[in-house]
């Protein structure tokens, strides 16, 4: 039997590649030019926005309030072309969890999460474990290194505390009441440094510099001091994601006062220091999608 005609094979394999090269880039062409639904969320002027940091823990849904997420004009445009974006410079690889967020994710009252309370207002990343808190182990390097510095950001507290009485002028970084007896001072908002409140607190901002995973680079990563005096009444809340931990430092915690989370608040007067944590189990393809995405006004 005679062998294959090499002109003939080549000319085989070479339609053979060219019609598999045409299929790819029209599966690329089709996957890239779907119309995703957005996230129902709020916008303000310019972009999207992560919400304040806020006073309370995360528990449940509650009324909003002025500038949390789903306040304004919706977003899907926005949000839509910001992915976009990020697929054509870089690829639509590994953002499978992202875009089924982004195209049917719980928002703002769409039903429970994963818990019942998880209720995110902005972004539900879908097949995250859940639960109220995250073990010490996922984020070994950071705690450790928060609480080695302790003793830093308590003189940083100190430094900027004023009596919280409300009766005398609000001190300077310091952010007007989110609801009575509750204050707070940053040193990141909404992806931002604040550079005045960062240079007042060189311990604070040196180890926040130090974390691995600080979510710096978008509108939900949060950190700074947050103070709530006995007699503060806060309403249940979840945060606007569940990609994100939040970290607590606790400052100063009165004798026999603890966290609850998605259960019944106590009083009693605390200081603890905030900080925004990616979720461990968020990829760092996604992460760096969602900070594209959700990236801090300039």
């Amino acid at each position: 039997m005679l062998p294959w005609p090499l002109p003939l094979a080549s000319s085989a394999l070479t339609l053979l590649f060219g019609a598999l090269t045409s299929l790819f880039l029209w599966y690329c062409y089709r996957l890239g030019s779907q119309d995703i639904q957005a996230l129902g969320a709020g916008s303000r002027a310019r972009g999207v926005r992560g919400g304040p940091v806020g006073c309370s823990e995360a528990s449940g849904p509650s009324r909003r309030g002025p500038g949390d997420p789903g306040e304004g004009p919706r977003t899907e445009g926005l949000v839509s072309r910001r992915l976009r974006a990020y697929a054509r410079r870089y690829s639509w690889a590994g953002m499978g969890r992202v875009r089924r967020a982004a195209q049917g994710g719980p928002g703002p009252g769409r039903g429970p999460g994963v818990l019942g309370i998880q209720r995110p207002g902005l972004l539900f990343l879908p097949d995250l474990p859940s639960a109220p808190f995250v073990p010490r182990d996922a984020q070994r390097h950071d705690v450790e290194l928060l609480e080695s510095s302790f003793p830093a950001i308590l003189r940083d507290f100190g430094a900027v505390s004023w009596d919280f009485s409300g009766t005398t002028p609000l001190p300077r970084g310091w952010s007007p009441p989110l609801a009575p007896g509750c204050y707070q001072l940053l040193l990141y908002q909404a992806g931002r440094c604040q550079p005045s409140n960062c240079r007042r607190c060189p311990g604070a901002y040196r180890a926040l510099r130090g974390l691995r995973s600080f979510m710096s680079a978008n509108t939900f990563g949060n950190a700074g001091f947050s103070v709530l005096l006995p007699g503060a009444r806060l309403e249940g809340r979840c945060g606007p994601t569940n990609a994100r931990v939040r970290c607590h430092l606790g400052l100063k915690i009165p004798p026999g006062c603890e966290l609850v989370v998605g259960g019944s608040p106590e009083d009693g007067p605390r200081v603890v220091f905030i900080v925004d944590l990616w979720h461990p189990n968020v990829a760092g393809a996604e992460r760096q999608a969602l900070d594209f995405v959700f990236a801090p006004d300039p």
